[in-house]
């Protein structure tokens, strides 16, 4: 807390309070720290709230309900080459293939994958006709860094 304080002697205008002004100044830094105090808090709180319980689930004979597809990636090699899972397309075939795909397999996330020697140019491309192909999620795969590099 702060206050103006006088040096004692009478100044005009201050007859009555004895040289002693009122501060007309909120200071808000305690309510700053106590807003920063909450944040933290509640940054280190979120992920214990969405972690869940730990459970043992028991076992059953039951089919499982969704059958898991095998996973839509597009891949650019570093020489240009264009593949579909494993399978070797020709850039003129990618819409038309993938096209085909999302008629028998549905709508899916597609991953692009591309070399590192890859041009940006090329990936964009790439994107785009998988776009085009009327797939509406894509994703980009890269490796992670290992620990301990820069």
């Amino acid at each position: 807390m702060a206050m103006a304080v006088g040096n004692g002697a009478p100044q005009s205008g201050d007859e009555d309070d004895g040289g002693y002004r009122p501060m007309a100044e909120i200071n808000i830094t305690p309510m700053v720290d106590v807003m920063l105090v909450l944040l933290i808090i509640f940054m280190v709180a979120a992920p214990l709230m969405v972690a869940g319980v730990p459970l043992e689930l028991p076992n059953t004979s039951a089919a499982r309900v969704s059958q898991s597809k095998k996973a839509m990636v597009v891949s650019l090699a570093g020489d240009g080459a264009l593949y579909i899972r494993e399978e070797q397309v020709s850039p003129d075939g990618l819409v038309p293939r993938l096209r085909e795909l999302r008629a028998v397999e549905g709508d899916t996330v597609v991953y692009v994958r591309a070399d590192k020697k890859s041009n940006y140019g090329d990936v964009m491309d790439v994107l785009g006709r998988v776009g085009e192909s009327g797939y509406g999620r894509v994703s980009l795969l890269s490796q992670p860094k290992p620990q301990g590099a820069q």
